[in-house]
C-alpha cells in the first residue's frame, strides 16, 4: 500500500522532503500558503546574494583604476532594475522546484493549511474552494518570519524587516540596523556598498556574536567596516526613536547584557537617520496550523521539538528546517538535510541527521565561513588545542584579484592532527570552506589537507598553506 505523506511548507526542507519521499514511491502532497521556495528562495538567502553580486559589482567599479581600466563617469546602483532581476532569478528558480514537483509526480497545492486532526489537513485556497488532504505522515515545515519588536513596528517605509530590505526601491540616505548577527552585518555591506550611510548596533560585545564564528573573523570583519566608514556600536540596544521632519531620531543605550557599565557606557547615544532596518531574529509559523489537533505542543516561543530522527514525538508527524528554532541550526542547507532524514524515516528508514559538520556561510565583504569547532568551543570541550592561522595576502591569487583582506584558520587536536575546526574570513570564504566540511566528514587531520595537491594560482591554496603552517612546515604563511 504507497505511503501519503502530507508536507507543509515548499521551501528548503519541504521541498527538498517532498522529492526524496517520491523518489521512494510515497504519495506527496506538498501544501504551500505564498510561494515555494520559502524564505530562502524569496526572502533571503537569493535575493539577499543577488543584492550583494550587485553591491560587489559596484565597489569593483569604484576600484575600476586599481585594474588598470580608464573609467568615466560616475557609477551608481539602479533599484528599479536590480529589483527586476531579482524578481527574474526568484521566478525562474520557482518554475524549477515547480517542473521538480511534477516530474516526480507530486501534487502541489497552493492555500493555507490547517491539520484537522489525526490524519487530515484541510487546506483554504485562494478560490475560495477548501480540499482535504488524507495523510499517513505528516513533515511540517513551515518555517519563520522576522521577529518584530513592538517599539519598533515594521511600515515597511521608515521601519524595515529584512523582508521590506529586499523590496527597497531607492537605497536609504542613512541607516541604523538594529543586530549585528548574520542579516544585519549582511545588509551592513550591501547598503553601505549601494551608497547608505550605515550604523549597526548590537547588543553584545562582538559582531557575529555567534558560538560557531570564530571570534578572529570577528575581529576582521570590524576592522574591514571601518575602512568602509561603516560605523558599529557594540554592548548597545536601540531604546526609541521619534520620527520628525522624514528622520528619525534614534536613542541608543547600554545593553542589558554588560555588567557594570562605566559611566560613559551608561549614558544614551543619539543617532539621526533616515531609515531603521530591524534584524533581531526570526519567530516560527505555529500558530493557527492546528497543531492542538494531534497533540502537539510547541514551546512556549513556538518552536517545534524534534529528535534526530526529526520526529516530533507524535506518531508518524516530523518536523524540519528553521521551525525547529536554535535548539537545532537554522540554515537552508541543513533544512534541506533535515527533509531528507524526515522523507526516509517516514518511508520506514532509521537515519539519523548528524549536525556535528555544518558549514557556515556569511555574505559579507570578505565573507566569513567556518564549519566544526570555533578555539574557544575546542577548548572548552577539552581538547589539547593547536590553531593555526595565514593570510590571504600571501597567495599570488588574491593579489590578483585585488582582494587581499582576510585569512585561514584551522584549529586542530594537537597530539592527533585531527581537524576540529576551520575558519574563513576572506575572498569566496563560503565555497572554499567545502574543502573543511569534507575534510572533518572523513576524520581528516591536517596531514591530510597538506597532502591534496591544491591547483595553483587558486584561493583554494590557502587551505595548504594553512594546513603546512599546522605540521610546522610553512610554505608561505
Amino acid at each position: 500500500m504507497t505511503t501519503r505523506i502530507a508536507i507543509l511548507g515548499a521551501g528548503p526542507g519541504g521541498y527538498i522532503a517532498a522529492i526524496r519521499a517520491a523518489q521512494m514511491g510515497a504519495e506527496v502532497t506538498v501544501i504551500e500558503k505564498e510561494n515555494v521556495g520559502g524564505t530562502c528562495l524569496n526572502w533571503g538567502c537569493i535575493p539577499s546574494k543577488i543584492m550583494i553580486t550587485t553591491a560587489e559589482l559596484l565597489e569593483k567599479f569604484h576600484r575600476a583604476r586599481e585594474y588598470g581600466i580608464a573609467a568615466e563617469g560616475t557609477f551608481r546602483a539602479d533599484m528599479e532594475k536590480l529589483m527586476a532581476r531579482k524578481n527574474a532569478v526568484i521566478q525562474s528558480q520557482s518554475k524549477g522546484i515547480l517542473g521538480l514537483f511534477k516530474h516526480h509526480k507530486i501534487d502541489y497545492i497552493l492555500g493555507t493549511a490547517a491539520i484537522a486532526g489525526p490524519h487530515r489537513v484541510t487546506v483554504a485556497q485562494d478560490s475560495g474552494d477548501e480540499r482535504e488532504v488524507a495523510w499517513d505522515k505528516l513533515i511540517l515545515a513551515t518555517g519563520t518570519t522576522p521577529f518584530e519588536i513592538p517599539a519598533f513596528p515594521f511600515d515597511g517605509h521608515k521601519i524595515l524587516s529584512s523582508d521590506h530590505a529586499l523590496s527597497l526601491t531607492q537605497v536609504p540616505e542613512s541607516i541604523v540596523i538594529v543586530g549585528g548577527g548574520v542579516i544585519g552585518c549582511e545588509f551592513a555591506f550591501i547598503l553601505s556598498s549601494l551608497g547608505a550611510k550605515v550604523t549597526v548596533v548590537e547588543a553584545l560585545d562582538r559582531l557575529l556574536p555567534i558560538p560557531s564564528v570564530d571570534e578572529d573573523c570577528s575581529k576582521l570583519l570590524q576592522r574591514e567596516m571601518k575602512k568602509r566608514k561603516i560605523k558599529f556600536i557594540v554592548n548597545r540596544t536601540v531604546e526609541s526613536f521619534e520620527e520628525q521632519d522624514g528622520q528619525l531620531n534614534v536613542t541608543i543605550g547600554p545593553s542589558p547584557f554588560l555588567e557594570a557599565p562605566s559611566e560613559k557606557e551608561a549614558k544614551p547615544m543619539q543617532v539621526q537617520v533616515s531609515h531603521m532596518l530591524v534584524c533581531i531574529g526570526r519567530k516560527p509559523n505555529t500558530s493557527d496550523i492546528g497543531l492542538e489537533t494531534i497533540g502537539l505542543t510547541p514551546d512556549e516561543r513556538g518552536w517545534i521539538a524534534a529528535n534526530d530522527r526529526m520526529e516530533t514525538g507524535i506518531e508518524g508527524v516530523y518536523a524540519i528546517g528553521d521551525v525547529l528554532g536554535p535548539e537545532k541550526i537554522m540554515l537552508a542547507h541543513v533544512a534541506s538535510t533535515e527533509g531528507q532524514v524526515a522523507a526516509e524515516n517516514a518511508m520506514g528508514a532509521d537515519r539519523l541527521m548528524d549536525y556535528r559538520v555544518v558549514p557556515g556561510a556569511i555574505f559579507t565583504t570578505p565573507e566569513v565561513a567556518n564549519v566544526g569547532l570555533s578555539e574557544a568551543q575546542a577548548r572548552d570541550s577539552g581538547f589539547d588545542v593547536r590553531a593555526d592561522s595565514v593570510l590571504f595576502r600571501t597567495l599570488g591569487k588574491a593579489q590578483v584579484i585585488g582582494e587581499i583582506a582576510g585569512q585561514a584558520k584551522i584549529v586542530s587536536d594537537r597530539p592527533s592532527g585531527e581537524v576540529l575546526g576551520v575558519h574563513i574570513v576572506g575572498p569566496h570564504a563560503t565555497d572554499l570552506i567545502a574543502e573543511s566540511a569534507l575534510a572533518m566528514q572523513m576524520g581528516g587531520s591536517v596531514k591530510d589537507v597538506a597532502a591534496t595537491i591544491h591547483a595553483h594560482p587558486t584561493l583554494a591554496e590557502i587551505m595548504l598553506e594553512v594546513s603546512c603552517k599546522a605540521l610546522d612546515r610553512s610554505l608561505h604563511g
